[in-house]
């Protein structure tokens, strides 16, 4: 049994231990080879919430081009508490994964990473079980403060907490509502800042979460 490995079957208590515990061993700089293809996972839910949907696309990169997809379905057994999604979102999360063929050599996960009131939010904990390098990237704040946007795609500014640099607020379309960005697993945030981008040249979401989001949802 692996020192990560843990039960999901806790509760809220014991969840913030397992991520106290957990924490260390998720790392926040660069270690990724080439990227060639590049997932998404995402959740949805089903029968009032009683079921729990999820889906893993991988793209091929740069071309962002459909190559797999996976649906995994379970009973969802852990209530809805701010900070411990993963807890609720990642066993579903981490089987649809291990449907896909192959390994991607870069996960998006729809959650925050490092910007979480205990730095271990969904994308650490999915990417330090997977041992991929990981970004969190979510459509709305779970924590910290920042300075207004620039308007133009492409611009971001810094997401503090308790004087540390936790994430970056993306502008990934002109005049469009930003996104925020931080390290899950073996990537800096500028690294990640860059690759959201590059992954979604259209639309506000990278192309990862959209077609996850999709097919878990559909």
């Amino acid at each position: 049994m692996s020192d990560l490995d843990h039960s999901w079957d806790v509760t809220p208590k014991e969840a913030v231990a397992i991520q106290d515990r957990l924490r260390p061993a998720v790392s926040f700089v660069d270690d990724l080879g080439e990227v060639r293809t590049v997932a998404g996972v995402d959740i949805g839910f089903e029968d009032s919430r009683r079921v729990t949907r999820a889906a893993a696309v991988m793209l091929s990169f740069p071309a962002l081009e459909l190559q797999q997809q996976a649906i995994f379905r379970q009973p969802t057994t852990f209530p809805y508490v701010p900070g411990l999604l993963s807890f609720r979102e990642a066993p579903a999360a981490l089987t649809a994964l291990e449907r896909l063929a192959t390994k991607p050599d870069l996960l998006l996960c729809d959650g925050h990473g490092r910007a979480h009131p205990r730095r271990f939010g969904l994308a650490c904990h999915i990417g330090l079980l997977v041992d991929v390098p990981t970004i969190g990237v979510a459509k709305t704040r779970l924590i910290g403060q920042h300075e207004p946007v620039p308007e133009e795609r492409g611009a971001w500014v810094p997401l503090w907490h308790q004087h540390e640099r936790i994430g970056a607020v993306v502008r990934t379309r002109t005049r469009v509502k930003p996104v925020y960005v931080s390290s899950g697993h073996r990537v800096s945030l500028e690294t990640a800042v860059d690759y959201i981008l590059r992954c979604a040249p259209r639309y506000r979401l990278p192309e990862t979460t959209r077609q996850a989001h999709r097919l878990a949802s559909g």
